[in-house]
């Protein structure tokens, strides 16, 4: 079977990975640490602040079920793009928002979906400032990958390890919606 990978960052790995690992199309997650400065970074090195690493998934993905568009949407229904270093009670430049790309030919549909998202700010001429824009900037970022280490293994599947974690995303409206599957 053909897959490809897509990194994403937004928050908390524990709760990305539970989310990816049930849309139909996706075939493993991983959680782990992408674009570190420096090599094998450990989880309380990342936390630290000294690796500048973004705390996310690596996500393989079969695009004949499921396609890279369709993923950043999942990604951007959960996460808040025009908020800089932080999702809900998770803050710092670890928590940052970001898709990373392995494969040149993913940087046009990315780039793309980040006009798309980048065009969101504009609101009705009842809510624009003198500007033109509710004054609102995307802060998620979009990079090729420069390398992702996994996580150590007590944080691959947390919740389904931990399922009595309290979670930012709430997994049972996801279901409803059929954007997720049982677990």
């Amino acid at each position: 079977m053909y897959t490809k990978n897509i990194y994403f960052a937004g928050g908390n790995f524990y709760e990305l990975q539970e989310l990816f690992s049930r849309v139909r199309g996706v075939v493993a997650t991983k959680a782990g640490y992408i674009n570190s400065c420096t090599a094998n970074p450990q989880h309380k090195d990342v936390l630290a602040g000294g690796t500048g690493a973004a705390i996310g998934i690596k996500i393989s993905y079969n695009p004949k079920r499921i396609d890279l568009s369709t993923l950043l949407d999942i990604l951007c229904t959960v996460i808040d793009p025009y908020t800089p270093n932080k999702q809900k009670k998770y803050a710092g430049n670890m928590y940052r928002n970001g898709v990373y790309y392995d494969e040149q030919e993913d940087e046009a549909i990315v780039q793309f979906y980040m006009h798309f998202i980048k065009s969101k700010r504009q609101k009705s001429s009842s809510m624009m400032s003198d500007t033109g824009m509710l004054g609102r900037k995307c802060y998620m970022e979009a990079l090729p990958l420069k390398n992702f280490y996994p996580a150590e293994e007590v944080h691959q599947y947390y919740l389904r390890k931990n399922p009595a974690t309290e979670t930012v995303i709430n997994f049972m409206r996801l279901r409803e919606l059929e954007i997720i599957t049982a677990s």
